[in-house]
């Protein structure tokens, strides 16, 4: 029996490309094995976004170059954002890998795992779908399936911001939605899995629809003809067996009145708000091109807070962007403290080959200056977090089972939080479930505590 094993590093698009990718490999007769020695065929599936992920890619393609030498015979793929348009630099850097794939384009990695199990074109075609001048393309309904109850469900591919520290739309390319119809039949499929939480994602999650081709029978005519968010929440909400609904990353020029309003009208969407910010000075988000100022992003905030007083709102901040003064750092921190964010991820900019800023802008804030900004950042989230955190104690929340093992489960409430507690003599705990967790611990990073109308086990 063919092997294969993928590698996932970055965000959950790379995650459910993967799984999209397992999906074809395993209709093609493959089994997924946890450790890539035992591999016919290793995916590394790569993230460019920050300047760690692309080391640690270099670092396993290390150890596998090494495994080659050592007369071990398997097939090398690397796919993912490292992956532009042009790939004569990777192939002469590293000539030992036997196929490059951009994102979401698997034709490559299909035909070398043909080869390997000595498949035809024919057959291919029969499993995968369509020949299309020899490319195969991946066949339509082809769902990955993950281990879980969650999954993640890709609704627009893609990026049309082109932010000047942003490598994403040079190697994902522009924004492209996919039919509704085909996001609401993956979703089905999930369901009937096992699945009952989905997270749509896009880069732009709320641009959703805007390329799409107007339907001219009115079926969304509240939106111009076009689908958009809103009306995914909608669709999905009818669809039995999913529990629940999230969706990210978003954006605060596309985030409209009618998706938040959704999102509160919506029983089954989650009141959990993905937003980055980036930079809480007007100079800063300006040289960056994020194409908002800070008043349009806190009128945001403020409509989300106006429908869902209790809605989970986390933000993304980069410090030590070219020309970051104190004083735009500072307008930063005052942001954050206004704002009193869920969560807030921070990374020190790093500049990425191809982007604006790499090509036009110094990279000019000294290394220990961006740490000591990373640290203050962080130090900021932890305190916001756990005071949040802090008022759920005694209080009863829904938290949905995505693992359980000896008797002590872990979830996510709906507003994202995550959940260890006691199940041990509770009944019908399985993966999926919606479970009443009375907070009895809570910190920055997680809440601990037991199923409702049950004693922790330190009381017993």
């Amino acid at each position: 029996m063919s092997t294969f094993h993928i590698w996932t590093l970055g965000c959950q698009m790379n995650q459910a490309d993967s799984l999209k990718l397992a999906a074809g490999l395993e209709g093609l007769g493959y089994h997924a094995v946890d450790d890539d020695v035992d591999a016919d065929l290793v995916v590394i599936n790569t993230c460019s976004v920050r300047q760690h992920a692309e080391d640690r890619a270099y670092s396993r393609m290390g150890v596998l170059r090494k495994r080659r030498n050592e007369g071990k015979r398997f097939k090398i793929a690397v796919m993912g954002c490292m992956v532009g348009p042009k790939t004569d630099d990777l192939r002469k850097r590293f000539p030992y890998v036997d196929v490059w794939a951009r994102p979401q384009e698997f034709d490559g990695i299909l035909q070398v795992a043909g080869d390997l199990r000595d498949v035809s074109g024919g057959e291919l075609g029969a499993l995968m779908g369509d020949l299309d001048g020899g490319a195969i393309k991946m066949a339509p309904g082809t769902y990955g399936l993950p281990k879980g109850p969650t999954a993640y469900v890709p609704v627009i591919h893609g990026c049309d911001k082109f932010c000047t520290y942003c490598i994403v739309p040079l190697r994902r390319g522009r924004e492209d939605s996919r039919p509704a119809a085909d996001i609401l039949d993956e979703v089905r499929f999930l369901a009937a899995h096992g699945v009952r939480e989905v997270t749509l994602l896009g880069q732009t999650v709320e641009a959703y629809g805007h390329d799409l081709e107007p339907d001219t029978t009115g079926l969304y005519a509240e939106t111009g003809g076009r689908p958009d968010l809103a009306t995914l929440f909608e669709g999905i909400d009818a669809i039995e067996g999913i529990s629940r609904v999230r969706f990210l990353t978003s954006y605060p020029k596309d985030m409209t009145d009618r998706i938040i309003d959704a999102v509160a009208d919506q029983p089954k969407v989650c009141e959990h708000f993905n937003i980055p910010v980036q930079s809480g000075s007007e100079s800063m988000l300006l040289r960056m091109r994020r194409g908002y100022t800070v008043a349009d992003f806190e009128d945001r905030v403020a409509r989300i807070r106006s429908r869902m007083p209790d809605a989970a709102i986390v933000t993304d901040v980069i410090v030590g962007c070219p020309g970051e003064t104190e004083a735009e750092f500072a307008d930063t921190i005052a942001l954050l403290e206004r704002t009193q964010f869920d969560i807030i991820h921070v990374a020190a900019y790093s500049p990425r080959p191809g982007t604006y800023a790499a090509r036009n802008l110094p990279d000019d804030v000294p290394a220990e200056v961006k740490k000591e900004r990373l640290h203050i950042v962080e130090a900021l989230h932890a305190a916001s977090s756990e005071r949040i955190n802090q008022r759920l104690l005694g209080r009863e929340v829904e938290v949905l089972v995505e693992q359980n093992e000896n008797g002590r489960a872990t979830g996510r409430t709906r507003q994202g939080q995550l959940v260890h507690f006691d199940v041990i003599g509770a009944q019908g705990r399985t993966l999926g479930d919606l479970v009443r967790v009375e907070i009895s611990q809570a910190t920055p990073w997680s809440l601990q505590g037991h199923v409702a109308g049950m004693l922790t086990l330190s009381v017993l």
